[in-house]
C-alpha cells in the first residue's frame, strides 16, 4: 500500500513539474524588475546604463545626491497628505453612495447610476481645463484640496461598493430598524464594520492611484513647496544628463509606501474583490 502511494506521488509530481517550471519563470520575470530597481539604487550612473544587475556599494552616496538635489522629504510628505486624505474620504463618500444605490429603492437611481456610469467613459484630459478654472477661481491651487475634490467620488468606486453590497443581509437592516437605529446609524455601526474587506480593497486601489497621480497633481499644484513623488521622479528623469542612480533611488522611495500598504491589507484586498462580508 505504501508503495502504491509513493508511485502515485512521484507520477503527480512528474505531471506537476511543468506547471511549477512555468509558475518559476513567471515569479522571476514579475520579481526581477524590482530586484533591478533595488539594484540599480546601488550602483552608479555609467554602471546602470551598461546594464549592470548586480548590486553596488553606491546607495549612500546617491542617497546623499538626491537629497542635495530635491526635496524628497517635502514631497513625500505631501504625497503622504494627499493620499491618506483622499483615500479616507473617497471611502467614505463612494461607500455611502454605494450603500444608497443598493439598498434603497427608488424608481430613478438605476437612471442616475447609468449616468454616472457613462461618465467613466469621459477621459481625463477632457476635464482637465475645466477642473483647473474651477480651482483658480474657489483658490484652491497649491492645497490639498485642490488635489483630491475632483477625485473623492469616482464612478469605479461606487460601482464597486454598490456592486459589494448586494452581499449585505437586508435582514439585518430591518432587525436595526425595528431597534430603533436610523439609517445613517445602519451605515456607520452595521455597514461599515461588516464590509471591512471591500474597505480595505478599496483603500488599496484608491491610495494607490493617489500616491502615484502625476498629470492632475502637474496642473493643479504650481510650486515646488506642493510638489509630488511622481513629480519629483518626472524632475529626476528631465535634463541633457540623468543620473541613472539618483533617478532609481528616488523611485525606490516612490515605491516603498505603497508596498507598505499592499502588503499590509493584502489578505483584506483578495477577501474585498470577492465581495467578502464578515
Amino acid at each position: 500500500m505504501t508503495e502504491k502511494r509513493k508511485k502515485n506521488k512521484s507520477m503527480i509530481q512528474r505531471r506537476l513539474a511543468p506547471t511549477y517550471v512555468f509558475l518559476i519563470i513567471v515569479s522571476f520575470i514579475s520579481v526581477f524588475p524590482f530586484y533591478w530597481m533595488i539594484s540599480a539604487a546601488t550602483n552608479q550612473s555609467i554602471e546602470v546604463a551598461r546594464g549592470r544587475i548586480l548590486p553596488g556599494t553606491y546607495a549612500l552616496q546617491n542617497f546623499q545626491n538626491l537629497v542635495s538635489s530635491q526635496n524628497l522629504w517635502g514631497a513625500m510628505g505631501n504625497s503622504l497628505l494627499y493620499a491618506v486624505v483622499q483615500t479616507l474620504l473617497a471611502l467614505f463618500v463612494c461607500s455611502l453612495a454605494g450603500f444608497g444605490f443598493e439598498l434603497y429603492h427608488d424608481k430613478g437611481k438605476d437612471t442616475v447610476f447609468t449616468i454616472l456610469l457613462l461618465a467613466m467613459m469621459v477621459p481625463q484630459v477632457a476635464t482637465m481645463i475645466p477642473l483647473f478654472k474651477m480651482m483658480s477661481t474657489a483658490g484652491l491651487l497649491n492645497s490639498v484640496w485642490g488635489f483630491i475634490l475632483p477625485s473623492i467620488s469616482t464612478p469605479f468606486l461606487i460601482m464597486f461598493f454598490r456592486n459589494n453590497s448586494r452581499n449585505f443581509p437586508i435582514d439585518t437592516m430591518e432587525a436595526a430598524r425595528i431597534d430603533g437605529l436610523r439609517e445613517f446609524g445602519i451605515f456607520i455601526r452595521m455597514y461599515m464594520p461588516m464590509m471591512k474587506s471591500t474597505y480595505a480593497a478599496a483603500a488599496v486601489i484608491t491610495f494607490m492611484n493617489a500616491w502615484n497621480a502625476y498629470l492632475w497633481p502637474k496642473v493643479v499644484l504650481t510650486q515646488t513647496d506642493s510638489q509630488t513623488m511622481p513629480m519629483l521622479i518626472a524632475n529626476l528623469s528631465s535634463g541633457y544628463s540623468i543620473d541613472y542612480g539618483v533617478l532609481m533611488m528616488g523611485v525606490l522611495f516612490c515605491s516603498i509606501p505603497t508596498m507598505i500598504v499592499f502588503f499590509v491589507l493584502q489578505k483584506q484586498f483578495a477577501e474585498g474583490l470577492t465581495g467578502a462580508v464578515k
